[in-house]
């Protein structure tokens, strides 16, 4: 199932839903272009909606890495929100839980960048 991305601002939150598989080839780039654009336009408050996300290869923990370093180099910000079982696990076992920040709840997602949403 190819990756499919809408995007949505909550305040000056931009917000990824992400859904189907990230995984070598065309996947990781609709995210890496998605993420260059949104960061082009100013927006450095990401979080990525990983709730519709059924699978991940390592290639695409790679993009998640890459994505990461991108939105930091530029003085942004990538968190992550609705991680699913196996991607939970697989953020344990690689430590990189250590390094994205993860949320349940995506009013806490948008209220950990310090801003204030608009309802």
């Amino acid at each position: 199932m190819a990756l499919t991305i809408k995007t949505r601002q909550e305040g000056n939150v931009t917000i990824l839903d992400l859904s189907g598989r990230i995984t070598l080839g065309e996947n990781t780039g609709i995210l890496r272009d998605e993420l260059r654009s949104q960061l082009a336009q100013g927006n450095k408050n990401i979080v990525l909606n990983m709730k519709d996300v059924g699978y991940v290869d390592s290639a695409g923990l790679g993009e998640l890495v890459g994505a990461y370093t991108t939105a930091t180099n530029q003085g942004g910000s990538v968190k992550l929100l609705h991680l699913q079982g196996k991607m939970r696990d697989l953020m344990q076992i690689t430590k990189l839980h250590t390094i994205f920040p993860t949320f349940e709840d995506e009013k806490e997602a948008v209220q950990s960048f310090g801003a204030a949403a608009t309802a």
